[in-house]
């Protein structure tokens, strides 16, 4: 916009200067080239009537200064009729000598080149083009600063857009500049009000709903534990055994709510993390459930320092690793791989998922076999997509080379500058 607005005042001035000076440059072109002519009639006047008065020596000694004092040049010739001519050697004056009587006894043709005219109309050309492009440099800077100026309250409304992409919803924008981006700037510190109170009640009810359902399910549990161990029929065993397990999976699902609650309330402030550190110490807070179905946990590529919330990068792996895990057979390999800078892969053995899953993958509640198994709660990747866009990255699914999923993690570098990390 700011382009814009300075190609246009550029413009306008430019439209303004071609607009007067133009019309003025041809008229000085004419004028010139008039003055010329009627200085060089004069002289060719005042020689032919010294000419027809017999006067040789006055002609001869003005014939002298006109070719000492200018370029041009007098010639004496015989009857010829009279003749202005402006060609490639510039102007060609004739002027017949006429006695009183009007006899024709001669005639004065005079040239003058027009090297001094064409010399002078370059200079003043120069002068205006050189004049013209000062007037546009400063219009352009001038053009800048206004612009900039203008344009500095749509600037804090996008610096304000932006923070609110990010999530933080305390973003304001200042109310300031003309009535229409204040009106904007009003409205949208509203807006940004009653979503972020919306928002708030909506997660405070999320976290609360899901806290106040771990203690009746624990209850619940433990009350069908208690049915089963005294129940001696296999029927009502299995019955028993079926609810416990559906009341297992509302107990993740309820955690998983209350993660994801968790997450969306955190205002991201993201610090420099070594990544390979974070991952020897998920793996081996995994590592005994790899063991037990002969899983190996490799990790392999470059130490990277990434940009990330404290906390945040371990949720992510736990949900990548506990996924990975659930769907990769036994005697597997799950990998974990740092590439460009920023970038995290971690591979499973899986089945994998096809190109419409992986799109639906990101979704709350969304299972599939090929990536939660049956235990799952389809909140897993919700999370890690929260947490990682709170950070400022971004995380996607790609088909495996080998087969099955990679989980494709990309956050921000972080600069050899930046403070300690962990």
């Amino acid at each position: 916009m700011i382009r814009q607005l300075v190609w246009s005042y550029v413009l306008l001035v430019a439209v303004a200067i071609a607009a007067f000076t133009v019309p003025v440059a041809f008229t000085l072109n004419q004028q010139l080239y008039a003055d010329a002519e009627n200085t060089a009639r004069r002289e060719a006047d005042t020689a032919a009537l010294l000419l027809a008065s017999g006067d040789t020596r006055s002609l001869s000694a003005l014939v002298d200064a006109y070719e000492r004092q200018t370029p041009g040049q007098i010639d004496v010739l015989g009857p010829e009729p009279a003749a202005k001519v402006w060609d490639a050697e510039g102007l060609k004056l004739t002027v017949p000598a006429r006695t009183p009587d009007g006899t024709v006894v001669g005639a004065i043709r005079l040239s003058y080149p027009d090297d001094r005219i064409t010399q002078r109309l370059w200079q003043i050309w120069g002068f205006r083009a050189a004049l013209a492009v000062f007037v546009l440099i400063a219009a352009a800077l001038l053009g800048v600063w206004l612009a900039r100026r203008v344009t500095r309250p749509l600037r804090d409304l996008n610096a304000m857009a932006g923070r609110l992409r990010d999530g933080d919803l305390s973003a304001r924008a200042e109310e300031t500049g003309p009535p229409e981006t204040r009106t904007l700037a009003r409205t949208l510190n509203t807006a940004t009000e009653t979503i972020g109170t919306l928002v708030g009640a909506q997660r405070a009810f999320i976290g609360d709903a899901s806290h106040q359902l771990r203690t009746p399910l624990t209850a619940l549990r433990l009350s069908l534990d208690n049915v089963a161990d005294g129940v001696d029929d296999p029927v009502v065993r299995e019955d028993v055994e079926m609810a416990t397990a559906e009341v297992v999976r509302m107990s993740r699902l309820v955690n998983g709510l209350l993660a994801l609650a968790r997450a969306e309330a955190d205002v991201a402030h993201p610090e420099p993390v070594r990544v390979l550190d974070v991952v020897a110490e998920r793996f081996t807070a995994w590592r005994a459930a790899a063991d037990e179905r002969s899983i190996a946990l490799v990790s392999e590529g470059a130490d990277l320092r990434v940009l990330a919330t404290p906390g945040h990068l371990e949720q992510v792996l736990d949900n990548v690793l506990s996924n990975a895990l659930e769907v990769s057979p036994d005697g597997a390999t799950i990998l974990v791989r740092t590439t460009r800078p920023g970038q995290l892969d971690v591979i499973d053995a899986g089945p994998g998922l096809s190109e419409a899953d992986r799109v639906r993958a990101f979704d709350r509640f969304w299972r599939g076999q090929g990536l939660t198994g049956r235990g799952g709660s389809g909140l897993g990747l919700a999370i890690v997509k929260q947490l990682v866009t709170d950070d400022g990255g971004t995380v996607s699914l790609e088909a495996a080379s080998g087969g099955g999923l990679c989980v494709r993690i990309r956050l921000a570098p972080a600069s050899p500058t930046s403070g300690g990390s962990r």
